[in-house]
């Protein structure tokens, strides 16, 4: 399957590694930073034959992949997956999938139109740990939901802001929910049930005056199936990261999921005891960035769903469901108070002059 990169930043790597895992056609890598993508070929050793474009519509155009992964900053995401979709090319979008409602419904409804395979790049829901729990819920062993949360309790300081212009700006990339959280956030809702009806969000920029965005965000989540929810999302852990954690707590459960990418299992006790439990308990994967490792079972699953007609595991709806969650906490403190979903219509744009005059 012929397959090019667009965008060779920060996260470049695990595409390129999973590209290789899943022996694609590496035809074309793609960036405005021509050193970036240098980087990246000597990085993995790519055959001179690859192509490098600082154009990505010339890219698309030469080289007509079947597969497409975008990894460039968050605002250009949703331009350039309909720039793809719209050429019949099947796309892997990483977080956020868009910045806006409106751009996220095109992208879905696009997909729909051109027969096109999308998926976002929640790579994390493929971790053996959290594979693990969604198995022990889709067997109701939790019986009925109480309550869940997750905690991204991160660091991030001047160096890695300024390392980017687009990085803390609404339009470009939003805050820590947007960025950081975006994975734990789809794992929550993921877990709880999907459909919510009722969100209320704070959020601040405490530490980082130099960014347009949070470094802080909480929210509290009602579920249609009647179980409730937390966030708490942040850069401002001092020293350096803490931890990401998810806790998922039922009538007849309790779990608890942690990590450097939530890859291990902290807590795993049930009311049915089962032989499996045992093995359960204590087991992490191993891992040495908060990445993960699933970009690769993240691919395999595209390469299949393309080859057998079905909709990717973690599909262009699910990537929708993400961002739709972090708009409405941000909607939710633009106007201070609880937001109604599903949510008609919301940009993280809106958001521009949120903070000014905070430190």
């Amino acid at each position: 399957m012929k397959y090019v990169l667009i965008g060779c930043g920060r996260i470049s790597p695990n595409h390129i590694k999973a590209a290789v895992e899943n022996k694609l056609e590496i035809a074309a890598i793609c960036d405005l930073v021509p050193e970036k993508m240098e980087h990246l070929r000597r990085q993995f050793g790519l055959p001179a034959s690859v192509g490098h474009y600082t154009d990505y519509r010339q890219l698309l155009d030469e080289q007509k992949p079947e597969l497409a992964a975008i990894a460039t900053d968050s605002g250009s995401h949703a331009e350039i997956a309909l720039a793809c979709i719209r050429r019949g090319i099947h796309v892997i979008i990483e977080k956020p999938m868009a910045m806006s409602i409106a751009d996220a419904d095109k992208i879905v409804a696009a997909g729909i139109q051109h027969n096109v395979k999308i998926s976002a790049c929640h790579q994390n829901r493929f971790n053996i740990a959290v594979q693990k729990l969604r198995r022990a819920l889709e067997g109701e062993r939790f019986g009925k939901l109480s309550h869940g949360s997750v905690h991204v309790r991160w660091n991030r300081g001047r160096d890695y802001y300024i390392h980017d212009d687009w990085r803390g700006t609404w339009t470009r990339d939003g805050g820590t929910l947007m960025n950081q959280c975006i994975h734990g956030i789809d794992l929550l809702r993921w877990m709880m049930g999907d459909e919510i009806v009722e969100v209320y969000g704070v959020t601040r920029r405490q530490f980082h005056p130099y960014i347009q965005a949070e470094d802080v965000g909480m929210a509290v989540i009602q579920f249609k199936n009647g179980a409730v929810a937390t966030v708490e999302g942040t850069v401002n852990v001092y020293p350096q990261s803490l931890e990401e954690t998810l806790y998922i707590f039922g009538e007849n459960g309790a779990v608890k999921l942690g990590g450097k990418s939530v890859n291990s299992v902290d807590v795993w006790q049930f009311a049915d005891e089962k032989e499996q439990d045992t093995g359960n308990r204590g087991f992490e994967e191993s891992t040495d960035n908060v990445y993960g490792n699933g970009h690769t079972s993240l691919y395999a699953d595209v390469i299949e769903a393309v080859r057998e007609d079905r909709p990717p595991y973690v599909d262009a709806a699910a990537g929708k469901r993400a961002v739709e969650l972090i708009l409405a906490i941000y909607k939710s403190q633009k106007e201070g108070r609880p937001v109604r979903l599903p949510l008609e219509d919301f940009a993280a744009a809106e958001m521009a002059g949120m903070f000014y005059g905070r430190g």
